[in-house]
């Protein structure tokens, strides 16, 4: 068996997103997020999971929103590459969807809480724990100011137990999504609703459509991955090549200071680092020494 990999945005609407995944996104909320002390027992899928649709979106994110039955609304994304202002875009989809409740002329008490959910599958706050969580505070004494708005991250590589250490429910739904695209069999000792979430992520019931869309964003991930792999090595051996540079014209300089304090004369200075004598000349006027 192949299963999908599910930290590409495509596949994780299509596993969590779908018309028959309420069990599992209830499953999975209650496992990642404190919804302080209560367990949520129902939603609503928005704008399900749709063939026509996402093959329409290209390649920009794609996430699963939720309506909860307290009125509380969850935006969960699955983020496979970091760019520019990728937290500041975050806050700002979260406030949209806070602020666009509203009709014309109706209060703000009608206002329900936003929680955006995101995983990344790259470390985005380095030393600190596998997931935190986001709310607006008082800098100095800490006291909420309201919990309307919530930041929930959730970093994949920090997650690092194998099959042997799951324990929670929590440990066995992040396995899934970090490792089923790795996987050729459905683990054991999982929940029902899991088993659930591993059939639907079964290459072998998807469409030749679906599988065609889950293998191009796929790709694309790849050739991302590869160009800032690239662009690394290009900025990090442009960067090696100025160092260079900048180290053999310092030690040139040096050469000739030492050289011209110790009494010989430019000709031979510039016979010895080969220079011109006129550019000797030069270097020693810049250096003060003419």
């Amino acid at each position: 068996m192949n299963f999908l990999d599910i930290r590409t945005d495509f596949a994780f609407k299509k596993v969590f997103g779908s018309e028959g995944s309420k069990d599992i996104l209830l499953s999975f909320l209650n496992s990642v997020i404190d919804f302080n002390g209560r367990v949520i027992s129902d939603l609503t899928i928005v704008d399900p999971y749709n063939i026509p649709m996402l093959k329409g979106m290209k390649d920009t994110f794609v996430d699963v929103k939720a309506e909860l039955n307290d009125g509380s609304r969850v935006i969960i994304e699955m983020q496979v590459l970091g760019h520019e202002g990728f937290e500041q875009r975050i806050l700002y989809n979260a406030a949209k969807n806070y602020s666009t409740q509203l009709q014309q002329g109706q209060t703000f008490s009608l206002l329900n809480p936003v929680i955006a959910l995101t995983l990344t599958d790259f470390v985005l706050f380095p030393g600190q724990p596998l997931i935190n969580c986001f709310k607006l505070l008082e800098k100095e004494r800490f006291i909420e100011y309201s919990d309307d708005i919530e930041l929930v991250f959730i970093e994949l590589p920090k997650f690092e137990k194998n099959e042997d250490e799951l324990e929670s429910v929590q440990d066995k739904w992040l396995y899934f999504i970090k490792n089923a695209g790795k996987l050729h069999y459905i683990p054991k000792n999982l929940e029902q609703v899991q088993q659930k979430a591993f059939a639907i992520a079964n290459e072998g019931n998807l469409s030749p459509e679906e599988l065609e869309l889950q293998h191009r964003k796929r790709d694309f991930i790849t050739i991302q991955k590869s160009a800032i792999s690239l662009a690394l090595k290009q900025g990090l051996q442009q960067g090696l090549q100025q160092g260079l540079q900048q180290g053999i014209a310092q030690n040139r300089h040096d050469t000739i200071l030492n050289a011209h304090q110790a009494g010989v004369p430019p000709e031979t200075i510039a016979q010895i680092v080969q220079l011109d004598v006129a550019e000797v000349k030069i270097i020693l006027a810049q250096l003060g020494r003419d």
